[in-house]
C-alpha cells in the first residue's frame, strides 16, 4: 500500500513525459504525412487555410499544434499557436491520453467512454481524425495499427506501407534535428 502512494507521482511524470513525446513525433510525422502521401493531402487539403488544430490533454497538459498551410500541406508549431486554435481534441486526463497514445484504446473507444472532447466543428475532428488513423497505419506495425485504428486499410500492401513509413519517419527525424540545431 505504501510502496503504492510513492510510485503513483512517478507513474503520473512517467505518462506525461510519454504523452509530451508522443505529441512531438506526432506533430512531426502529421506534418511529413501531408507531404509525402495524396490521400492525406486530398483529406486536408479542404480545411480553411490557417486553419490551426490542437490535441491536447486538459487542463494545462501537454499538446501538439499543427496548421493548415495550404494546398493540403500542414504545419507543426509545437505546442504554442500563433493564436486562437480552431479546432482542440481534449483528452480528459493524462491517464486517458496515455491509453491512446499508447495504443492500448482506439480512438473510437476513447470518444466513446467519454475520454476526449472536441471543442469545435465535430466534422473537422472526424477528417482530423481519420488523417490520425491513416498517419497511425503507416508508421505502426500492422498488429498495432489494427489496435490503434478504427479500421485497417485493405487495400495498404507492405511495399507501399514501408515507403511511406520510411520517407515520413525520414521527415520527422529531419525535423528533430533542424529543431535541435536552433
Amino acid at each position: 500500500m505504501m510502496l503504492s502512494k510513492r510510485l503513483q507521482p512517478m507513474i503520473f511524470q512517467a505518462r506525461r513525459a510519454y504523452v509530451e513525446l508522443m505529441f512531438q513525433v506526432m506533430g512531426r510525422a502529421l506534418q511529413a504525412i501531408s507531404e509525402v502521401d495524396d490521400i492525406t493531402r486530398n483529406e486536408t487539403r479542404t480545411l480553411p487555410v490557417g486553419f490551426l488544430f490542437e490535441m491536447q490533454v486538459m487542463p494545462n497538459g501537454p499538446k501538439l499544434i499543427v496548421e493548415h498551410t495550404g494546398d493540403g500541406c500542414l504545419y507543426f508549431h509545437g505546442d504554442s499557436a500563433p493564436r486562437p486554435v480552431d479546432l482542440s481534441i481534449q483528452f480528459k486526463h493524462i491517464a486517458h491520453a496515455f491509453l491512446v497514445l499508447s495504443f492500448q484504446e482506439k480512438t473510437s473507444v476513447a470518444f466513446a467512454n467519454d475520454r476526449m472532447l472536441v471543442d469545435g466543428d465535430v466534422s473537422l475532428a472526424v477528417r482530423m481524425t481519420r488523417v490520425l488513423n491513416r498517419l497511425e497505419t503507416f508508421i505502426l506495425p500492422k498488429l498495432v495499427a489494427q489496435r490503434a485504428v478504427k479500421e485497417y486499410p485493405a487495400d495498404l500492401h507492405l511495399p507501399n506501407k514501408l515507403m511511406n513509413a520510411a520517407r515520413i519517419y525520414l521527415k520527422v527525424a529531419t525535423n528533430l534535428v533542424e529543431t535541435a540545431r536552433a
